[in-house]
């Protein structure tokens, strides 16, 4: 199977009947996606639908069972080393470390991908003031509030200047507001040109999004930018639609478990 480059110049994931099993069990069967570049892109559904597992696939984590996905133009089944110095990656389970300082994190994580000492001091300097960490950078990261550890895990995230941003959950147990300022962090980094591709169980988030798909028993149900998706299934919040099409019970605004 190849992809049409020409074409594919301006998208920054495409999935083409992408599967994953686990045994018997089909975690994402057949997906078939396109996420152009320069997109906030929600990726939704209810626990198990298969999301994090596309995720991982995406980030050269996890190989798939068949069928192919394109991130940045590159092949996941060939190219998984080079995707993973590309992108960015927040899972939805805290990786830094607790006993290190924040500032000692973000140090780690730069030379994870490769920085110099001058460009990760330059790097912790630039995203520390743009999430307004700079007078926590001495704080031990297992003192933080969780909005600012979340912080903290995208700052880690960004330090190589990633043109494409995988989010998994990354709001999950914060407080309302934290969650708002993080979308105002998510909106910055779509501004300054890079793909935006985050999971979320708040519907209210997916508000926020260019354009979004949801996720059931692992194959897309809905794709589409949110108004006309609620437009055509006659709902009028992306909480009801959820519902209709995922048959899942949640409170409105809150985590769709």
């Amino acid at each position: 199977m190849t992809l049409n480059h020409s074409h594919s110049s301006n998208l920054a994931v495409v999935a083409k009947d992408l599967t994953r099993c686990f045994g018997n069990f089909t975690a994402v069967d057949n997906l078939q996606l396109e996420v152009s570049r320069g997109e906030i892109f929600g990726f939704l559904g209810a626990n198990g639908a298969g999301k994090t597992t596309a995720i991982r696939m995406f980030c050269g984590l996890l190989k798939p069972t068949s069928g192919e996905a394109w991130v940045d133009g590159l092949p996941i089944s060939r190219d998984s080393e080079k995707i993973k110095r590309r992108i960015g990656y927040m899972s939805q389970r805290f990786s830094l470390y607790d006993d290190l300082l924040i500032e000692e994190n973000a140090n780690f994580f730069g030379g994870v991908y490769g920085l110099s000492k001058k460009e990760i001091e330059l790097r912790i300097a630039e995203q520390f003031e743009r999430l307004g960490l700079t007078k926590q950078k001495r704080t031990l990261t297992s003192e933080l509030p969780l909005g600012f550890k979340q912080r903290l895990a995208l700052a880690c995230a960004m330090m190589h200047r990633p043109r494409l941003l995988f989010l998994d959950e990354p709001t999950g147990g914060v407080d309302p507001i934290a969650r708002r300022e993080f979308w105002d962090l998510i909106y910055e980094t779509a501004e300054d040109g890079a793909t935006v591709f985050v999971t979320t169980h708040y519907m209210d988030e997916a508000e926020y999004c260019s354009r979004v798909s949801i996720m059931k028993d692992g194959k897309i149900v809905a794709l589409g930018v949110p108004a006309e998706l609620k437009r055509k299934h006659g709902t009028q919040t992306m909480e009801d639609l959820f519902l209709k099409l995922v048959g899942v019970s949640g409170e409105s605004g809150e985590s769709v478990e």
